[in-house]
């Protein structure tokens, strides 16, 4: 569907509310909508948003992103926050270690960039996982809520997703590059969704009890240098009394 010159895709699901949705890279857009939902009816709740829409289409656009990295020399890495420079060398086994500001790459011989960034996820997803697991349990205590399971997992659109349904939580690989807070916010974030399905009062009232700050958290999340390959949707929603026009 164009919408105001604006190439809009359409989801249909079976939810009871419509979803509007801005994606990186290049702010993308689509909306989620019940299975009978009429056309009509949605191009009027993204009308409604055209404003909104442009002004996060805008800011992908101006967002500050690196460069793809190819894993070589005078690099940047990032660890919860902190920058380290790149130092690559070869050896017969893989490994990455820190000391100072310099974070030495060794890696194989021949080995291509594909095969070292994903060697340097998986050394992030180790270090992710053993930050939630000492961080998760806290939260959890805190707010009564409990996942069944969690999982790291890279993402490109979202910091964080949650079943409700199946009350499990997936955190994306990429969080290990930000600062420690950033993780506490998504981690709370998506167990608030365990009591408070949607983005509204509510659930903002649950965010303020157990972490007054979140919302400086949240912008300064987003509002960091992303890697090409990094960013975070913008979403707004619209509760529906019934579908149909």
């Amino acid at each position: 569907m164009i919408i105001d010159g604006i190439d809009v895709r359409i989801d249909r699901k079976k939810i009871k509310n419509m979803h509007l949705y801005v994606k990186p890279p290049d702010g993308t857009v689509s909306v989620s909508a019940p299975m009978r939902m009429s056309n009509i009816a949605i191009e009027r709740f993204v009308r409604s948003k055209i404003t909104w829409v442009k002004k996060q289409q805008e800011h992908f656009v101006q967002q500050p992103r690196q460069a793809p990295r190819q894993y070589v020399s005078g690099e940047t890495l990032y660890l919860w926050g902190k920058q380290y420079f790149l130092q690559v060398d070869y050896g017969n086994r893989y490994s990455l270690t820190l000391s100072g500001n310099a974070a030495t790459l060794t890696v194989r011989p021949n080995s291509t960039t594909a095969q070292r960034e994903n060697f340097v996820r998986e050394w992030y997803r180790e270090l992710l996982k053993e930050e939630i697991t000492r961080t998760l349990p806290k939260w959890e205590t805190a707010t009564g809520l409990k996942c069944n399971s969690w999982h790291t997992k890279y993402m490109t659109s979202k910091w964080g997703t949650c079943n409700i349904s199946k009350r499990k939580i997936w955190l994306n690989l990429q969080l290990a590059q930000k600062p420690m807070e950033c993780l506490e916010y998504i981690i709370l974030h998506e167990l608030a969704h365990l009591k408070v399905r949607n983005h509204n009062a509510a659930f903002a009232a649950l965010l303020d009890k157990h972490m007054p700050f979140w919302r400086e958290v949240k912008k300064r999340l987003n509002g960091q240098t992303l890697d090409s390959w990094e960013g975070t949707e913008s979403r707004e929603d619209e509760q529906v009394g019934q579908t149909g026009a």
